[in-house]
């Protein structure tokens, strides 16, 4: 969960909120253990209210936002998180109302939500009630890094499609996450499912309607952000998803800026100087600042270069961005989401769609440990109708041609839940790390 505190839906206008009812929690004990009852609405379909009881609550994360516990359903002995804010009276949570219309297998599923009263009079808590996942993206990367590795690759195509997958979904719906970084993207790293969380800076764009650009956690920030633009796209979050990727290639941030400006800074050894018109397109207000002339270098498979610092004609040193044995659609990838002009860069289905997730469409591919990959191309009627002619691409050859036999049903999408195609990952050898990252990680 981001730490930062959640001042948007003051500052964007959000709608005006009803007085919302309170759960009326009561607390028992059952063998030894104390239960919370709570009178919660589920998170989709009708407003139906119904008692729910939960035990083994602890707490897993806080910050400015609230606190997240971790429970257990009596009813079920599921596992779930419980986001608790604190609700502002006068507006409607905008998270509650992003997370009731998601339904996607690669975001993170609303199950309950309750209120509660705090300790001071007045006081009104929202409790979002999540479905639990174990690990982060940021947790598994942190692993690797401290063990002077990075991801293997099959893993990084693995998440990164997932996220660009629910990328695509949302932005179909409108809404923008605005803080797309690895801490957000929940992990089961037994099955390699990867589930978009935290909504919390999330908002409906409407063209026209300003929005605030102190947005999204710095390293991952669209440079339109840094320049101030009020009126921008949901491609920031392909921005930001950009630097993802390129941070799971280098096993460290691309861009780690120490202040807004310093942000900037770093995207511009990278990218070399944005051009007047890049900025015009970036935020059409922005008053002319004098940066430093720096070239841009081509995304080319191994030529990548970063320049050192400080910024000097006469400092022409250069090192390279990604190791060289760096895949060169994974490089090539990574130059379609990294663009300065919003515009110019692609849409997360046709990063989907791109030749660096090939792999993910062969037949027979499978994850490291054997295990079968998990949906990855059980689109629904929505996500097919996105951008149509992107889906010979996207669906498995099998899927395509129609073949008969249990490959060709594991592979053709499905309305409900579907089987995905069984698959082979080609980095076998990552089998051992897999299990000690699993065990180091429990």
């Amino acid at each position: 969960m981001s730490g930062r505190p959640r001042t948007t839906s003051f500052a964007e206008g959000n709608k005006q909120a009803k007085n919302p009812p309170l759960g009326g929690m009561k607390i028992s004990s059952k063998d030894g253990s104390k239960v919370t009852t709570v009178v919660a609405t589920p998170g989709q379909g009708p407003d139906r209210p119904q008692e729910v009881s939960y035990t083994d609550t602890k707490v897993i994360g806080n910050g400015s936002f609230g606190v997240v516990y971790q429970a257990k359903l009596c009813e079920t002995s599921e596992l779930v998180a419980i986001k608790k804010v604190l609700q502002d009276k006068r507006f409607k949570n905008r998270e509650l109302q992003i997370m009731r219309k998601l339904e996607h297998c690669n975001i993170v599923k609303l199950k309950y939500f309750f209120y509660s009263s705090g300790d001071k009079k007045d006081e009104v808590y929202l409790n979002l009630v999540l479905e639990y996942i174990p690990e982060t993206v940021y947790k598994v990367a942190r692993h690797y890094s401290k063990s002077k590795q990075t991801i293997p690759i099959s893993f990084i195509k693995l998440y990164m499609y997932q996220l660009f997958r629910s990328l695509a979904y949302i932005h179909s719906l409108g809404i923008c996450h605005r803080d797309i970084k690895p801490q957000n993207l929940l992990l089961d790293p037994e099955t390699g499912v990867l589930k978009l969380c935290d909504f919390g800076s999330a908002k409906h764009l409407v063209k026209g309607e300003p929005n605030v650009s102190y947005i999204c956690s710095r390293y991952y920030r669209a440079p339109e952000l840094i320049f101030g633009a009020i009126d921008y796209t949901t491609k920031i979050d392909v921005w930001s998803a950009g630097c993802v990727l390129a941070e799971l290639l280098l096993g460290q941030p691309i861009f780690p800026g120490d202040s807004g400006v310093d942000q900037l800074v770093e995207i511009i050894k990278v990218l070399g100087t944005p051009t007047k018109e890049q900025i015009k397109e970036m935020n059409p207000n922005y008053t002319e600042f004098k940066f430093p002339q720096i070239k841009s270098h081509p995304w080319q498979q191994f030529m990548l270069t970063r320049l050192s610092m400080p910024f000097d004609s006469t400092n022409q040193q250069k090192i390279r961005v990604f190791r060289a044995r760096t895949p060169p659609e994974a490089i090539e990838l990574v130059s379609k989401l990294l663009e300065y002009t919003p515009s110019s860069r692609i849409t997360p289905l046709q990063a989907c769609a791109h030749n660096f997730f090939n792999e993910l469409r062969e037949p027979n591919t499978r994850l490291p440990n054997g295990n079968e990959l998990p949906p990855l191309f059980n689109f629904t009627e929505h996500e097919l109708n996105i951008q149509p002619s992107l889906n010979s691409t996207l669906l498995p050859r099998g899927a395509q041609t129609g073949q008969s036999g249990q490959e060709s049903e594991n592979n053709a999408p499905d309305h409900a839940s579907s089987s995905t195609a069984n698959q082979q990952m080609a980095d076998t050898a990552s089998t051992p790390i897999q299990a000690a990252a699993a065990s180091s990680i429990a």
